[in-house]
């Protein structure tokens, strides 16, 4: 896997309350394969990550969705956590920066509550996806087709359900960032 995305630049989206595993084990994965990682957020400074309802670390921002340029990344990921996609979805620079990723047919990986924001970007319908449980019916309602797979790949979107699915979700993430534009 060493090297896979050399030359390549990832945007992890994320805000407050992004789950701590589901932004640094992928983080880590598209890191060790050589890519070049940014965590774009919706204000400067830092976010603070969870581990489940106990506060985790802080993990600084590099650049805010006012500032990003989605043509400027290769790939995207949506960690989870309840409170991150809920803020996400409420920002209209950060809807969207992940709409843009879509129209541009680039790959995009998403965990557990991550895909709140791809139902505010109108960005799943016709989709096969999964996602935490509680998302079902809210995906269903967007024009998805939702299944409780550890990892769906349908299209250049990378979908998984939990913290349990990260090795199975981080493997591909990099397999479908390797491969690009889809």
């Amino acid at each position: 896997m060493a090297a896979t995305l050399q030359g390549k630049r990832i945007a992890f989206l994320a805000a407050d309350g992004v789950e701590e595993v589901e932004y640094t084990k992928p983080r880590e994965a598209v890191e060790s394969a050589g890519a070049r990682v940014e965590l774009v957020s919706i204000e400067p400074g830092e976010i603070q990550a969870f581990n489940h309802l106990d506060h985790g670390g802080k993990h600084p921002v590099d650049v805010t969705t006012k500032e990003a340029d989605a043509g400027a990344y290769d790939a995207l990921v949506l960690p989870g956590g309840v409170a991150n996609p809920d803020f996400l979805r409420t920002d209209p620079e950060a809807v969207r920066f992940v709409k843009s990723f879509f129209d541009a047919g680039k790959p995009v990986g998403v965990i557990c509550h991550g895909p709140w924001t791809l139902v505010e970007a109108d960005v799943v319908r016709g989709r096969r996806i999964t996602s935490w449980p509680s998302l079902r019916t809210d995906l269903t309602n967007a024009g998805a087709t939702w299944v409780d797979e550890p990892v769906v790949t349908d299209n250049g979107l990378v979908s998984s359900r939990k913290p349990d699915d990260l090795p199975a979700f981080c493997a591909k993430i990099v397999e479908e960032f390797a491969e690009g534009r889809h």
